[in-house]
């Protein structure tokens, strides 16, 4: 009941048509949607922007009761690899030929509990999109943090954890992910 106190009816209401949907999508990656191009068409139907030649393999979603997938927004010839995670908290943009490789996370929110938990006078509740810019690839496993922006035709290695905006035509790698070296 306190999340009830906390949000609200509307939103409970919202999350539970979310979860719904959410269900029905993850169950049906495996038995209708097997196959990228009606996961597609299952998200254009929800509301995302998917755009041509774009592929998305076994992707899962989550927080969908808040942007919905209108917060989803994806170019042309993009790819989105298996087991990545993507939080709708806020907007995730992919520009045009944006490659997401196996196992990324992308957050979007940060919020540590209840508004009475000890650490939210440190780490307040905030929620911030995430874009991927033109070209960028992001390798297997690696995580980007809510507000990033990944820039034009950079390049974030494998494993990384991206805190920070990563400049255009850049290699970066590591936890906290650093610059590498200019791509030119």
């Amino acid at each position: 009941m306190k999340a009830l106190k906390e949000i609200g009816a509307g939103k409970v209401i919202r999350f539970a048509i979310f979860s719904v949907l959410q269900a029905v999508y993850h169950l049906g990656v495996d038995l209708i949607f097997n196959f990228p191009q009606t996961r597609k068409l299952f998200l254009q139907i929800l509301g995302s922007a998917v755009g041509k030649d774009s592929i998305i393999m076994n992707v899962k979603f989550f927080n969908w009761h808040h942007t919905g997938f209108r917060g989803l927004k994806i170019g042309k010839d993009c790819f989105i690899g298996d087991e990545t995670l993507i939080d709708l908290y806020d907007k995730v943009i992919l520009e045009d030929q944006v490659t997401i490789a196996q196992r990324v996370t992308v957050l979007t929110h940060l919020n540590v509990g209840y508004s009475d938990h000890p650490l939210q006078k440190f780490f307040p509740k905030t929620s911030k999109p995430v874009i991927f810019k033109k070209g960028s690839v992001v390798a297997a496993a690696s995580t980007i943090l809510p507000g990033v922006t990944i820039g034009e035709k950079s390049f974030v290695a494998a494993g990384s954890v991206v805190a920070d905006d990563v400049p255009p035509n850049s290699l970066v790698a590591g936890v906290p992910a650093k610059l590498v070296r200019k791509l030119k």
